[in-house]
């Protein structure tokens, strides 16, 4: 790590501002032309200012319709509106206004010569309505038979009149009662009343007589008030579009007072310290110190997984997260296909099936091609480094997008240090652990995982050298590409001594990270030796106690499927503040994996049980976090409109969580989009949203100032992914032991529970239980593994 540290020359300096100029000019030129692109497929309501003007635009507009609407009681509107009213009856306002404001960004914006006619507009908007409608005629007369339709037929390269069609001619098959079509002049209608609601609501369009040739032609255009609008938009969206790419050079130290990480970042002020929070905040030393240390270490790619990750995307075969493109190649044409409309038919529905199967093909690999985009930009580069930044409560985040720690299994694997080290015997067993882990054996015990290891060096042997010939051999382990990349570290470090030195990083993470801090905050002891604080002989596993300990009290036909499995994310997630809610659906989809189907009855029994035996198995957790959410509640109703907190390492957690009540619209077509319309103050304080926030947001701030504060103690190379550390396999003793350590001091020297209480102005004591004795923590050899 050492060499990271070396100060760069200046033509490094250069070159690095060379790349950001190069991430700022793709950057914007990927925002300009997926604009244009957007624009001449006549989906502007997609760019960067449609999405933000029509979310600013919708209630307004939805206020007018229903203006409009109630004066059809008092005779107000007219024959036309009357006629009009009947053909809206079954649709709301909002999703009335939803479809007519998409429409029309999507056609005064197009590129296509004459989309913006006001006929035009007026007709499709009219058209949308017809289609939505039809959509809703058909859920409500034969609902079972659209779903199947939608699950059969539909798929997600498909277009909104290629769905309509599908749907109209099966359910026609299917003699279910016909749509009566709307006449082309109500849809007219239709369209120029909506329309005219949207100009009513805003000054963003005007109907412009223009001549062309002898004739008189309307047309909808822009207003000068909106292009000024739609201009500041894009000119805030390009603070944002450059590419965030790893870096040749250190990045800048942050500090309270000047940006780091990027060269160009002061000028483009485009990345801040802390994410999504109160700016003012002055963050401690021992913070910045924290997040300076981390940009300094230094990567490279793995020549070997780049490798393997090149073969097989010419080969196009997928493996785990890694998703190439396959190739579709397009029927032959029938020789009659001129001649015979049968014919020509079946090759058309031949032809579109493989259509939909590139466009889907396309959009599931984009992860895969970035990250290969980005390793042909950095596969040769000896050294480059990764700028960080935090979120609001302390933990700490990659500024680039790809080539990170915290990337997808596949991204992982890509990564070794920059720096070298000489192999040792505790570097052997941590490599060991580290293929065993991978693999999929994280619940065993260190013996174990080691013994497995011994038992298959032939295995190891086969997939290191040869991985394409083996693909059978790693593509079942749990975390395949980083098992892929262990395998050939053991091969080439202990088991044929191919090299004397280590680069690969090994990674523990910490057991049910939320109940261990719940734990040390509680001081209690029965949920700390569940969660491995305490020692033990092997890892303890809460999700099968929390499992077993509920079984009594589930439905019995469930007796014999349920295990720790069906628990798994609900316990993960309660410590978090996860309600019944997201409860029911964690345990329904983990039973649904193993074939059973369970009635919305028994969820309920099952979910409760679950839930009383947490707080069974872990009482201390659980009355924390009640008292939590009432004390927050308390001090939200007193007047406050903001908590904050520090934490042990120094970080100060501001949580300003503001109403903004959302109506979310299910729309049948144009995408099946889903769109939030604000139609509350901003201002007003979210009282339900801070009481179940606080709880998961206080142990995620002390989770990471466990690590701002170790991190600080360690000087070798290491990463960070939340409650995961990661460092080379000869460090990882030294690491784990300065990790124990710093949880017990973290505990053991102050009850910071009471410190909290203070600095949120808490009305009762904490439910501290007080048998735990964190300094026991140093004995713990499960507490990271």
């Amino acid at each position: 790590m050492m060499n990271s540290m070396t100060m760069p020359t200046p033509q490094q300096i250069d070159e690095q501002v060379k790349l950001e100029r190069q991430a700022i000019s793709q950057g914007l030129k990927r925002l300009q032309d997926q604009t244009i692109k957007l624009e001449n497929q006549n989906y502007a309501s997609a760019t960067i200012y449609g999405i933000s003007s029509i979310d600013t635009l919708l209630p307004d507009v939805a206020e007018q319709i229903d203006k409009t609407t109630s004066r059809i009681y008092e005779r107000g509107n007219g024959v036309a509106f009357k006629d009009i009213h009947q053909y809206l009856k079954d649709i709301d306002s909002q999703s009335a206004a939803a479809i007519a404001c998409k429409i029309t960004f999507d056609k005064v914006f197009g590129y296509k010569d004459g989309t913006n006619q006001a006929v035009k507009v007026c007709e499709s908007i009219g058209k949308a309505l017809e289609e939505e409608c039809q959509m809703r005629h058909y859920e409500k007369h034969a609902p079972g038979l659209l779903n199947i339709l939608k699950e059969n037929y539909w798929h997600r390269a498909c277009g909104t009149h290629q769905k309509i069609v599908i749907i109209r001619t099966l359910m026609n098959r299917y003699d279910v009662k016909q749509w009566k079509v709307w006449h082309t002049s109500i849809k007219i209608k239709l369209g120029a009343w909506l329309l005219e609601c949207i100009m009513k609501a805003s000054n963003w369009f005007e109907r412009v007589h223009i001549r062309q040739g002898r004739k008189n032609e309307i047309f909808v255009l822009p207003t000068a008030e909106f292009m000024d609008i739609k201009d500041e938009v894009m000119a805030n969206a390009e603070l944002f579009a450059p590419l965030a790419w790893p870096m040749l050079v250190p990045p800048k130290d942050w500090t309270n007072e000047t940006p780091g990480g990027y060269m160009l970042n002061e000028i483009m002020e485009g990345h801040d310290l802390v994410r999504r929070s109160n700016h003012a905040s002055i963050q401690g030393e021992t913070p910045l110190a924290f997040i300076n240390k981390i940009q300094k270490v230094g990567y490279r790619l793995n020549p070997f997984t780049v490798r393997v990750a090149e073969e097989l995307q010419q080969a196009g075969i997928s493996v785990g997260k890694f998703l190439p493109i396959i190739h579709y190649d397009l029927p032959p044409k029938p020789v009659d296909i001129a001649e015979n409309k049968e014919s020509r038919k079946a090759y058309r529905r031949q032809a579109a099936e493989v259509m939909n199967k590139r466009a889907a093909e396309f959009k599931r690999s984009c992860r895969t091609r970035m990250t290969m985009e980005a390793v042909r930009r950095f596969k040769n580069r000896e050294r480059f480094y990764i700028p960080w930044s935090f979120d609001y409560r302390g933990r700490s985040y990659p500024i680039p997008a790809f080539l990170t720690v915290q990337d997808t299994d596949f991204g992982k694997s890509l990564l070794i240090s920059a720096d070298e080290s000489y192999i040792t015997e505790s570097g052997k067993k941590w490599l060991a652990f580290q293929v065993a882990t991978t693999y999929g054996l994280d619940k065993s015990t260190m013996s174990e995982r080691l013994n497995w290891v011994m038992e298959n060096i032939p295995l190891i042997t086969r997939v290191a050298e040869d991985p394409i010939g083996n693909i059978g051999d790693w593509e079942a382990a749990d975390e395949p590409w980083q098992f892929l990349a262990a395998c050939e570290e053991y091969y080439a470090v202990v088991t044929k001594r191919l090299r004397e030195h280590t680069r690969l990083f090994v990674a523990t993470d910490a057991t049910c990270s939320g109940l261990q801090i719940l734990a040390g905050l509680a001081r209690d002891r029965k949920t700390a030796q569940l969660v491995n604080v305490l020692p033990s002989e092997r890892p303890q596993d809460a999700y099968k106690v929390v499992a077993d300990a509920a079984k009594p009290s589930i439905p019995k036909e469930l007796w014999t499927v349920w295990d720790r499995k069906c628990v798994k994310r609900t316990v993960m997630t309660i410590p978090y503040n996860a309600k019944p809610f997201s409860n029911r659906s964690y345990i329904k989809d983990a039973l649904k994996e193993k074939g059973v189907e369970i009635d919305k009855d028994d969820l309920t029994i099952t979910v409760a049980a679950v839930r009383d035996a947490m707080n069974t198995i872990v009482p201390g957790p659980m009355a924390v976090m009640k008292w939590i959410e009432d004390e927050v509640g308390k001090a939200i109703k007193r007047g406050v409109d903001k908590l904050e907190w520090v934490t042990p390492s120094g970080f100060v957690v501001t949580q300003c969580i503001m109403k903004k009540k959302v109506v979310r619209l299910q729309l049948q077509l144009l995408g099946r989009c889903d769109i939030s319309v604000a139609t509350a103050d901003k201002k007003e304080v979210d009282l339900a949203r801070h009481k179940a926030a606080t709880a998961p947001n206080l142990i995620h701030s002390l989770d990471a100032s466990l690590l701002h504060l170790s991190v600080n103690r360690f000087d070798k190379p290491i990463a960070l992914i939340h409650d995961s550390v990661l460092t080379q396999a000869v460090d990882m003793d030294e690491l784990s032991t300065i990790i124990r350590e710093t949880y017990m001091h973290l505990f053991a020297e102050r009850d910071y529970l009471n410190d909290f209480a203070a600095q949120i102005g808490a009305e009762t004591k904490p439910p501290i239980i007080g048998d735990l004795q964190p300094e026991s923590v140093i004995d713990s050899t499960y507490f990271f593994c």
